[in-house]
């Protein structure tokens, strides 16, 4: 039995009828989303029969019986045959979005499908979205909820049905180059549908009111969130079907090799070693880390501890988020200019890893504030009633509190750093494919004069993971295909090895402060 719960009286009334029947809308929907998942990445054709029908017409036939069943969801709510609690009106916010789409369909039918200008299809879009919002606004929130998305679900559904979008379908926008295939017009529809579908009826299975709005939003978080993780694997599961073959080419078990990574001689083209870029990107990433960390935490620690919330750190905060949406080629064109120059004017690993570590600074900044931000109160008043003094109090309570957020910045930042290209082409790079990985640990010797330890290998150009990948895949580097996606698997398991790396730190960090 489900429940819903009532504003006005403050209990819970069942409302089993209408659990049980938004379930089948939700399931429904939930079918449909993976289906149209299906036809975006072609798994299967609108065109393949099921008992001697085709997919599109059980697709078509499915949101049309959908439709229908959030009319009888909003009817039955609305005429009290089921124990409901809609608020008098849906929210703003609902409204707009209602509004918002069908602003988007009248304005595409007058400018595509009736071919007229500007002149027509704006005034259009405009009436239909204000008269789709007001409308909305003055239905009760079961039919405000329910009748507008089995209206989408019942014309896409038509659409389908009719063959008006089919396999022969396909749609070039004016202005623009490009073609919109009927398959993809389908799957995209479809999973906007399943997702306005399964968010109106997990509302309506808690009876509408607080807790439908509230199960509605957790249902479609839920779905979005399943979505992105199955994109993120079939990425990662795409890479590695590429890649894995050519990468594990003329490996050995025993003694363990794998001469596509080990082998260091440049670009061969029977069996390609990118060794050095596996070193000089990870050399990247830790100068990075080291030029970013202490003086991301050090920054946020004054603003946080030290200064006095005004006019400055207002400035500081705007400068920091200015800084972190700053396009990376212009971090690349500021070590170009800058760096470059005065370190021996060539490009070297050293500019690559403080143009990188400048890239990474205002992630830290950011949520190395936030993490001190977070640390209650209580802390530094029990230190400080203890005796201890600020700084003390900093080092040994506070700091370790926020070590678990400062990490996160970090891992979210080694992300970006890792594969960046632009950046590097400019300030790192001279010999793609060079023949020696750079020797960092064993190029440190000492001397009388400032700056009295120097490191040679610093100074010299390297290569980098993302630049090869690069150069194999775009540019006209003679090397075969599938170096370039060995290349991005290689890549791809460097940054998962950082991240697992700060992971673990992290997990470390938070059960000692539990204990």
């Amino acid at each position: 039995m489900s429940e819903a719960y009532s504003q006005e009286s403050g209990i819970v009334t069942e409302t089993g009828v209408l659990g049980q029947i938004a379930t089948v809308p939700i399931i429904i929907a939930l079918g449909m989303i993976l289906l149209g998942g299906s036809l975006l990445f072609q798994w299967v054709s609108i065109t393949t029969t099921v008992a001697g029908v085709s997919v599109a017409t059980v697709f078509g036939g499915l949101h049309v019986a959908i439709a229908l069943s959030l009319f009888l969801i909003g009817f039955l709510s609305w005429q009290g045959s089921v124990d409901t609690t809609p608020s008098p009106s849906v929210s703003s916010v609902v409204a707009f979005i209602e509004g918002s789409i069908a602003a988007v369909i009248v304005g595409l039918v007058v400018s595509q499908t009736l071919g007229l200008g500007w002149f027509a299809w704006i005034p259009a879009a405009v009436i239909a979205g204000v008269a789709v919002f007001v409308g909305t606004l003055l239905l009760r929130e079961d039919l405000g909820i329910t009748i507008p998305v089995g209206i989408f679900e019942l014309v896409f559904g038509l659409v389908v049905l009719t063959g008006v979008i089919g396999s022969g379908w396909s749609w070039a926008p004016n202005g623009f180059s490009a073609t919109l295939p009927g398959f993809i017009a389908i799957a995209i529809l479809g999973l906007f549908g399943g997702l306005l579908t399964a968010w109106s009826s997990a509302a309506a299975y808690r009876g509408f009111g607080a807790r439908g709005r509230e199960f509605g939003a957790y249902v479609l978080i839920s779905i979005n969130t399943a979505m992105l993780l199955f994109i993120l694997a079939r990425i990662i599961l795409f890479i590695v079907q590429k890649g894995l073959d050519p990468m594990l080419k003329g490996a050995t078990l025993w003694p363990p090799a794998i001469p596509f990574i080990t082998n260091g001689n440049g670009l061969q083209y029977d069996i390609n070693g990118i060794f050095p870029a596996v070193v000089g990107t990870i050399w990247l990433v830790i100068g990075a880390i080291c030029f970013a960390v202490p003086l991301g935490v050090g920054a946020a620690v004054y603003l946080t501890e030290y200064a006095e919330q005004g006019r400055f750190t207002s400035i500081v905060e705007i400068a920091t988020n200015g800084l972190w949406s700053t396009p990376s080629i212009i971090f690349g064109l500021f070590g170009y200019a800058f760096l470059v120059p005065r370190l021996g004017n060539t490009p070297s690993l050293l500019a690559g890893q403080v143009v990188l570590g400048a890239m990474l600074l205002p992630l830290v900044l950011i949520t190395s504030r936030e993490s001190l931000q977070n640390v209650p109160d209580e802390y530094r008043d029990a230190s400080a009633a203890l005796g201890v003094n600020q700084w003390e109090t900093i080092k040994s309570v506070v700091l370790p509190a926020a070590v678990p957020g400062v990490l996160t910045g970090v891992i979210l930042g080694v992300g970006r750093i890792a594969g960046e290209t632009a950046p590097i082409l400019l300030i790192l790079v001279q010999d793609p494919f060079p023949s020696e990985a750079p020797k960092i640990l064993s190029s440190f010797t000492l001397q009388a004069t400032p700056p009295f330890i120097v490191n040679d290998a610093l100074l010299q150009p390297a290569s980098a993971l993302p630049y090869q990948l690069f150069a194999v895949i775009t540019a006209g580097v003679s090397a075969p295909e599938s170096v370039g996606w060995a290349t991005a698997l290689v890549l791809l398991i460097v940054v998962l090895s950082f991240y697992v790396v700060g992971i673990t730190m992290r997990i470390y960090f938070r059960r000692k402060l539990q204990q």
